[in-house]
């Protein structure tokens, strides 16, 4: 059926630091915004899409996304990531048979581990970031709290990490989650904290995820999504 199948596949690669949005792809310094749009949902306002045809094209944009993020060394790690990273795969498929159009979207994220302060010895900017970092994660225990307890308003805009996985952890979505724990024994207050966590976020019921599509219009014209952003290019 590849034949009757044309397929576009987009990357994007972000990093939330200090509670501001950088695109990894274009190594700017310029903090983005987030924008809620009806049919598109919540996106990031300017970043940077790049075409991939190959897993190689995927690799590279990680590759090239790594050299651009935040790290930094502390007491407790040399090679400490200080930001949240998010990678999305925008997939984007049309049946030239039935002219319907289906798409999808695929959030990689990974993010930076809550820091006790009196474990790391941080101070000044790596003590400014170990803060974001830890308020960033409170609110994404907020978010899961609030839905595990089915209730009516749910914190997302407390943060722009739980802001921008709204899409993801809305409703019409599967979500999978690892929790990276230490077998130090010096580490076990924080190993119960994020056993906690996960266990948590085990019981919450997002609901079944939808297919969307959009079907060929009755003047046989494939309808096909709003485009909202622009300067997409192809990996070299």
């Amino acid at each position: 059926r590849k034949d009757d199948l044309e397929m576009k596949l987009k990357v994007s690669v972000l990093e939330i630091y200090n509670e501001c949005i950088y695109d990894l792809l274009t190594g700017k310094q310029d903090s983005l915004d987030i924008r809620v749009q009806e049919k598109e949902g919540v996106y990031v306002q300017g970043l940077e899409e790049i075409n991939c045809d190959s897993m190689e094209d995927v690799t590279n944009a990680m590759k090239l996304a790594n050299k651009n993020r935040s790290t930094g060394d502390h007491k407790m790690n040399q090679h400490s990531s200080r930001s949240h990273l998010v990678l999305t795969i925008t997939s984007e498929t049309i049946d030239k048979i039935s002219g319907q159009t289906s798409r999808g979207k695929l959030s990689l994220v990974d993010l930076a581990g809550s820091e006790r302060v009196s474990k790391t010895d941080a101070t000044g900017e790596r003590l400014k970031e170990a803060q974001n970092i830890n308020r960033s994660l409170s609110a994404l225990g907020d978010v899961i709290a609030a839905l595990h307890e089915k209730k009516k308003h749910v914190p997302f805009r407390n943060s722009k990490l739980t802001f921008l996985l709204q899409n993801s952890l809305g409703g019409n979505s599967k979500v999978a989650m690892f929790v990276n724990i230490s077998p130090v024994q010096s580490n076990a207050q924080e190993t119960t904290c994020s056993l906690n966590f996960a266990s948590r976020c085990h019981e919450v019921a997002l609901g079944q995820a939808k297919r969307s599509s959009l079907q060929r219009s009755s003047g046989s014209k494939i309808l096909t999504p709003k485009k909202t952003r622009k300067g997409s290019k192809t990996l070299k």
